[in-house]
C-alpha cells in the first residue's frame, strides 16, 4: 500500500509539473503576442506622427511661399451662375457678395505641376491646394511634394476637367484624426457648423478662375459610387441624381438645384465603411 501511494503521489506531482509547464508556455506565447502587437501599434503611431509632421511642414511652407488672398470680385470679369428669381428669398443673393479666394499659382505649379486649384471650406480647417493625377489612387498615399505619405493630399477625381467644371466635380481627401486634409469635414455634421449660414460656402480658385459654391447637401453614407458619378447621359438622369443628393441631406438648406447647375462634391472616410459627403452648387465665377 505504501508503494502504491508513493507512485500515486509521484504521478500527481508529474501531472502538476506538466500542467505548470504548459501554463507557462501559454503565458509566454500570449506575452510574446502582446509584445508584438504593442510593438506594431507603437510603430504605427510613430509612422502616423511622422506622416502628420511632414504634411504640416509641407502645408506651412506652401502657405509661407504662396500668395493667397480673399478679395472683392472684379464685377467686369464676374458672372453670377444660374441665379434664382430675384424676388425669391434665397441665401444665394447673400453669398454672391462674399469675397472670392484668389491664389497665385505660379510658384505652386513649379512645386507640383499636378496642381489644379485651391479649396477653402468655411467653418473647417480645409484650406489646401488641389492636385490631380491620372488615377484616384496616387494621392491617397503621396503628399503634395510627391513623397510617400499615408496622409495623402487633397485631389480631384481624374475623370474631371478642372479647367471647365463638369456637371459633378469630385474632390477627395483622407479624414485624418489630427484634422489635416479632410479631417475636419466631419464638422459639417455638427449643429454649430450647419446652424451658421456663413459656413454654407466653398471657395475654390483655379489658374483659370475664382469661384464660389453654395452648399445644398451634407450626409454620411456607406461607401458607394453613385454620388461620385461624373457623366450623365440625359437631363432626366442628371435631375434624378440632383434630387437624390438633395433628399439625402441631414439639413434642409435653402439652395435649390436644377439641371442648369454644376455641382462640387467633397468626399472623405468617416470610418472604413462609411463616407462623409458634402455637395455645393456653383453660384459665382470670376475670370482671372
Amino acid at each position: 500500500m505504501g508503494s502504491k501511494n508513493k507512485n500515486k503521489n509521484k504521478m500527481s506531482r508529474v501531472k502538476r509539473k506538466r500542467k505548470k509547464t504548459i501554463s507557462n508556455i501559454i503565458y509566454f506565447i500570449l506575452f510574446f503576442i502582446a509584445l508584438i502587437i504593442l510593438a506594431f501599434s507603437i510603430c504605427k503611431i510613430l509612422l502616423w506622427k511622422k506622416d502628420n509632421d511632414k504634411i504640416e511642414k509641407i502645408d506651412k511652407e506652401i502657405k509661407e511661399d504662396i500668395k493667397i488672398e480673399e478679395k472683392k470680385p472684379d464685377e467686369t470679369k464676374t458672372e453670377n451662375v444660374n441665379p434664382p428669381d430675384e424676388k425669391e428669398e434665397s441665401d444665394y443673393w447673400k453669398y454672391i457678395k462674399m469675397d472670392l479666394l484668389n491664389v497665385d499659382f505660379t510658384d505652386l505649379l513649379k512645386k507640383n505641376p499636378d496642381t489644379v486649384g485651391w479649396i477653402k471650406v468655411n467653418g473647417t480647417t480645409i484650406n489646401y491646394p488641389i492636385v490631380q493625377s491620372n488615377d484616384n489612387s496616387y494621392y491617397l498615399t503621396h503628399a503634395f511634394d510627391k513623397t510617400k505619405n499615408e496622409a495623402g493630399w487633397i485631389f480631384a477625381d481624374y475623370r474631371n476637367n478642372m479647367e471647365d467644371f463638369d456637371k459633378n466635380t469630385v474632390i477627395y481627401g483622407h479624414g485624418r484624426l489630427n484634422v489635416t486634409m479632410f479631417g475636419s469635414l466631419k464638422n459639417i455634421l455638427e449643429s454649430n457648423w450647419y446652424n451658421n449660414k456663413d459656413n454654407h460656402v466653398i471657395k475654390l480658385s483655379t489658374p483659370k478662375e475664382n469661384t464660389l459654391w453654395q452648399v445644398f447637401s451634407i450626409y454620411t453614407i456607406p461607401a458607394e459610387s453613385y454620388y461620385i458619378t461624373t457623366e450623365f447621359y440625359s437631363d432626366e438622369t442628371y435631375n434624378e441624381f440632383l434630387t437624390t443628393l438633395k433628399n439625402r441631406s441631414k439639413v434642409d438648406f435653402s439652395a435649390d438645384v436644377n439641371i442648369n447647375d454644376k455641382i462640387l462634391t467633397l468626399s472623405t472616410c468617416k470610418d472604413d465603411s462609411n463616407r462623409v459627403v458634402m455637395h455645393a452648387k456653383l453660384i459665382k465665377k470670376e475670370t482671372r
